[in-house]
């Protein structure tokens, strides 16, 4: 009777570690669906700054490129428009929202291909979620320039 009581107890914290808040559910489904990104900005330096952002393009190819985000599998996309200056063309993400303790919960992301693998060996990104409504969204990243922090703002709007 003891054995049963205590894998009773082991499988429930195991779901209950696993289960997410309501909040990020919350957060998750008003994260699904398309949303373009209009402007990216950098705050706490002076000056002006050429980025480049995920690995991937200078800042200023991200802005108007679509974001889309499918909740109930946790993968989307992003397209970034074709120019002289950009790389055009689809990337593959998967995608959550992960709570932090420090209260700000943020959306995290890593490049997988069409089939969902994983492309980036692990390795992914984290925003900040500094607002979020049914139309739009603001996240945030930081990284240092010049030996100062700076933040990244993605600004969104929901299509």
């Amino acid at each position: 009777m003891k054995k049963i009581i205590a894998i009773s107890f082991l499988i429930s914290v195991l779901f209950s570690s696993c289960s997410t808040t309501k909040a990020v559910r919350e957060q998750r489904k008003t994260i699904n669906g398309d949303w373009v990104l209009n402007h990216v900005s950098f705050t706490n330096q002076d000056g002006s700054f050429k980025s480049i952002l995920f690995n991937d393009s200078q800042d200023i190819c991200f802005e108007g490129s679509i974001w889309n985000f499918i909740h109930n599998n946790s993968t989307g996309s992003y397209t970034i428009n074709p120019s002289s200056l950009c790389s055009s063309g689809t990337r593959y993400i998967r995608w959550s929202v992960i709570e932090n303790e420090g209260g700000i919960n943020q959306l995290q992301f890593k490049f997988i291909d069409e089939k969902k693998k994983d492309v980036s060996g692990g390795y992914g990104y984290r925003l900040d979620i500094n607002n979020l409504t049914p139309t739009t969204m603001e996240l945030a990243s930081q990284v240092t320039a010049n030996g100062q922090p700076v933040s990244v703002i993605y600004e969104f709007v929901k299509q």
